[in-house]
């Protein structure tokens, strides 16, 4: 592929998934300069179909010039024409019945691509494992993280569908507590204090405003969401939150919001600023 960083070594495949009957193409972005595999950190990254338009490769190419971040693995899964589908809730469907191969997904995350990962990249234990997705992706990668915790360090959810619900909003007896899925979902489970969490929105992300508050959804959504880990155990220092005034729900608003994160979650620093 012409004009890839010489400090990333860019890898595309198809790998063919017993679980999803269907070949799944994955992207890997591999730092060069990584003397022992294993102080590597790994990142999955639903909607890899996406990091090109991002400009994902730059932004890692940035960062590694100037040693900003320590070496990350970061592996982009293209979604594939039923994402609504694998991209979900594992355990409970929404109130459409989305989200039915979700755990068909989360086995192909553990069961194929994990070991494929491990085996071929010679890497029997990373640093850490973190996941990140955008919209129905975000909750997605939040799901996965949240159910196996001891799987992983970081999760990054961009514009999250955090809306997704076992009710319609218009029904008479829709509740904003007892039927949102991901809220649920952290209120009946239990405390990771090693887990930590990366939230973003933009103010422009959607119009909807359910419950005429003055604030968009998603917004309102994403910050349920947060009183519900901080009422689980976890302080201001796990959480970071970004609100993009300007932002919306589209891959621009998104590859604003990636540094942030990258330096939010391994940046040597440790300090990630808000983007110009």
């Amino acid at each position: 592929m012409p004009g890839i960083p010489s400090t990333i070594l860019y890898e595309t495949l198809l790998l063919p998934s017993i679980n999803l009957e269907r070949d799944i193409r994955v992207d890997f972005y591999l730092p060069t300069s990584v003397a022992d595999p294993s102080s590597m950190s790994l990142l999955l990254i639903n909607d890899g179909q996406d990091m090109e338009k991002l400009g994902f490769l730059g932004m890692l190419e940035d960062f590694y010039s100037r040693d900003a971040i320590s070496p990350l693995l970061c592996v982009g899964i293209h979604a594939g024409t039923e994402r609504k589908m694998e991209y979900g809730t594992a355990k409970i469907l929404d109130y459409k019945r989305r989200g039915a191969k979700a755990q068909r997904y989360t086995d192909f995350i553990f069961k194929e691509l994990l070991p494929y990962i491990s085996k071929t990249y010679r890497v029997q234990e990373f640093r850490e494992k973190s996941f990140a997705g955008f919209s129905l992706g975000g909750l997605s990668a939040l799901d996965i993280v949240w159910n196996y915790p001891s799987q992983f360090a970081k999760v990054g959810v961009f514009s999250g569908s955090l809306w997704w619900r076992t009710r319609d909003k218009n029904a008479k007896n829709y509740n904003d507590n007892t039927d949102r899925i991901m809220q649920q979902q952290i209120r009946n489970g239990g405390f990771y204090p090693w887990l930590r969490f990366f939230f973003e929105c933009g103010a422009a992300d959607e119009e909807e405003d359910r419950n005429n508050n003055g604030v968009i959804d998603s917004i309102d959504d994403t910050l349920d969401l947060i009183t519900e880990l901080h009422a689980k155990g976890y302080q201001d220092q796990d959480i970071r939150y970004l609100q993009l005034d300007d932002g919306k729900h589209d891959v621009a608003t998104w590859s604003r919001a990636m540094p942030v994160f990258l330096r939010w979650g391994w940046g040597r620093d440790q300090a990630a600023s808000l983007p110009k």
